[in-house]
């Protein structure tokens, strides 16, 4: 049978027929999606790890990912109460071991009492465990001085990431001028840019202040949201504190601002708060905007929405893999809040093992437990450990010609300025690379280190900056930001 006009386009020249999904006729909107994160530098590193492996020779013998905050990743050992109660619920035989102590096995009971068929191998309901909801809104009650706590209210998730999208969904409506418009600091993490153009919602930046140490400032805001609403409707507002990449703590006063604005000019908030238990700082401390909300009183406490975002994967606990975490909601109209349940429901439900570890960070022995006093060590001597290695991590770039890092007051990143010089950003530029993409895959390419660069955070025009994560142990993160500095000189000469 004779091909009909306009089939040859669909049958290849030898005569295979085309595949039905192609770049060209995929979803465009996921074509968009970047994630500088897990980007092509992260790619690049994984092949030279390969190469390494081979017995290719390099310049370095270990390729070092300081690109993600992956505490566990990078030798952190996980916290031995977490992980008791966990091997508890995995393999309830071990609950008549005498290894185990007596409030881990009692805790890994609880838990399985909660549980379908008593086993962590059974569906949840959708929006998590009802003990562990009750035991995360005890604990938010606890962390924000009494302020209380809806368990109804309270979604646990996948991680922070799958509760963000899930509430970004949500959000997300209209078309043309009409569209979802999203305020996002810029800097920013990836997650947020990537879900919101898969969404095709509209990305609407406001730059954090690079001069005042990456501050949050309300008139930058309002520029932001009166540029935006001649092309979009902005609806959302987000807030990383503390910041990431840029590791600022943000004072209450400043949440005040904020809450007030969004209030004002009736924008849902989304407070990323994953790393409230990362503040490093002198004077800096971390004030969750749920209780500067509530202190503030009506109308603002009564009206205006929030949700705001918890994980374990970081803090003190780097617990990534599990991906455990939780959204608590405020003022959410309860039809939205059954639709919320209603999304959550077609993924089923959150992976169960990140489940029972929430349970233990939202729950920690108490000082009558017999594992509360190794507990408190161990906490207290990981988060010592990253306030050095901030404290450090600042000084060795500052004292570098070319670098500058503003204080690491939180989080567990550095997100340093770089200096390039004229002839390396225009050789970048005819290689089709961003200048700082440029400088980052030669320092992976000479010195094993693998760093983000800061143009997949979101930068202002003419500036470069890189993020790096502090979490490698002392011994090798000295070397490395040393290393790091000689490679940016050498660099600067090469290209002056």
């Amino acid at each position: 049978m004779a091909l009909r006009a306009g089939d040859h386009s669909r049958v290849a020249m030898n005569g295979l027929k085309e595949k039905v999904l192609t770049l060209d006729t995929m979803n465009p909107c996921v074509r968009r999606v970047e994630y500088a994160v897990r980007g092509p530098i992260v790619l690049r590193a994984l092949e030279l790890e390969q190469e390494l492996r081979q017995g290719v020779k390099k310049p370095f013998t270990e390729v070092v990912r300081a690109n993600i905050g992956d505490a566990q990743a990078m030798g952190q050992k996980p916290i031995t109460f977490l992980r008791q109660v966990l091997a508890l619920c995995v393999h309830p035989d071990l609950l008549n071991s005498p290894d185990f102590p007596e409030d881990a096995r009692r805790r890994a009971e609880r838990i399985l009492q909660a549980c379908g068929g008593h086993s962590l191998g059974a569906y949840s309901v959708s929006s998590g465990i009802q003990l562990i909801r009750e035991d995360a809104a005890r604990y938010i009650e606890r962390r924000d001085g009494g302020i209380p706590a809806d368990p109804n209210n309270i979604f646990l998730s996948t991680g922070a990431s799958d509760a963000i999208v899930t509430v970004l969904k949500l959000l997300v409506a209209g078309e043309g001028p009409t569209r979802t418009g999203v305020l996002i600091p810029i800097p920013q993490y990836p997650l947020y840019s990537a879900a919101l153009a898969e969404l095709d919602a509209v990305q609407v930046d406001y730059y954090l202040d690079e001069e005042r140490a990456w501050a949050l400032d309300v008139a930058e805001l309002r520029r932001a949201l009166c540029q935006a609403r001649g092309h979009c409707c902005p609806r959302a507002l987000c807030i990383i504190n503390p910041g990431n990449p840029t590791g600022q703590v943000q004072a209450r006063e400043c949440i005040e601002a904020v809450i007030r604005f969004a209030f004002e000019e009736r924008l849902f908030l989304m407070a990323d708060e994953v790393y409230q238990d990362n503040v490093y700082a002198e004077g800096s401390r971390f004030h969750s905007f749920k209780k500067v909300l509530m202190e503030m009183g009506p109308p603002y406490a009564t009206q205006q929405e929030l949700a705001s975002f918890h994980s374990v994967s970081k803090g003190y606990m780097g617990e990534c893999g599990f991906r455990g975490g939780y959204v608590e909601v405020v003022n959410m109209d309860p039809a939205v809040q059954q639709q919320m349940q209603k999304l959550m429901s077609v993924r089923l439900c959150p992976p169960v093992p990140g489940q029972a570890l929430l349970h233990t960070v939202v729950s920690p022995p108490t000082p009558s437990d017999p594992s509360f006093a190794q507990f408190q060590a161990e906490r207290q001597a990981v988060l010592a450990e990253l306030a050095a290695k901030a404290k450090l991590t600042e000084q060795v770039f500052n004292e570098a010609p070319g670098i500058r890092c503003n204080p690491v007051q939180g989080a567990m990143y550095a997100f340093p300025r770089v200096q390039l010089p004229p002839r390396a950003v225009q050789h970048a530029q005819e290689l089709g690379l961003a200048p700082d993409m440029f400088f980052c895959m030669r320092l992976l390419e000479e010195t094993g280190i693998c760093v983000v660069p800061g143009s997949g955070f979101g930068q202002r025009e003419g500036t470069y900056h890189f993020r790096m994560t502090i979490l490698p142990p002392m011994e090798k993160l000295r070397p490395l930001l040393e290393t790091l500095s000689q490679f940016h000189a050498k660099f600067t000469r090469e290209y002056s």
